[in-house]
């Protein structure tokens, strides 16, 4: 079962949107037993670091999310849902991230914040399902790995920044591709068919 993981905020309607189109088969959930019984997981991100994760805390979220995760259950973060997947953030410096991904998120210092709009990404090696294309993209922050092996897209906005990390089953961006278009639903249509 495809799941989609609603922690009290995120983007859901415009992933259960697309999703629609696809006549795939889903649920929407904030309970553990679901995260743990998924076959896919999608975290669709919008949002405060911090916020997140005291929302992941209070519902009993991030310990299942971590589990699920560490157990190889196929993963997609979007915005935040990347974000999260590191040790800290500048937006939010007291708080801890649910540390599967080494490094931290820092904020732009030039350009308008955020960026709002339709960035070209470029994919490296570790990349597997997306396409040199244009996203859609909205963040004040972007993450900086202390792996780079694991980046598979770069995008640039003043300075080149991480657009999309993956790790075997773990793959998360920083664009939205639930408003991307033609160019989103051909990359979740791949993803959803791994």
């Amino acid at each position: 079962m495809l799941t989609i993981l609603d922690y009290g905020g995120g983007n859901l309607k415009s992933v259960t949107n697309l999703l629609d189109s696809f006549a795939v088969n889903y649920i929407v959930s904030d309970k553990e037993k679901d995260l743990l019984n998924a076959d896919r997981l999608i975290f669709p991100g919008q949002g405060h670091f911090g916020q997140v994760m005291a929302s992941l805390t209070t519902k009993g979220l991030a310990e299942p999310l971590r589990k699920v995760i560490l157990n190889g259950i196929p993963f997609l973060g979007i915005c935040v849902g990347l974000q999260v997947l590191f040790e800290a953030s500048e937006e939010a410096p007291d708080v801890k991230g649910l540390c599967l991904l080494k490094g931290k998120n820092v904020r732009f210092t030039q350009g308008k914040i955020p960026q709002i709009g339709w960035n070209k990404i470029n994919t490296t090696s570790a990349n597997t399902f997306l396409k040199d294309d244009f996203y859609y993209f909205v963040n004040s922050y972007h993450a900086v790995c202390d792996d780079p092996s694991i980046v598979s897209a770069t995008a640039e906005y003043h300075i080149p920044f991480t657009a999309a990390v993956q790790v075997g089953h773990m793959t998360a961006t920083q664009f939205h591709p639930e408003k991307s278009g033609k160019t989103g639903y051909d990359t979740l249509q791949r993803w959803i068919k791994g």
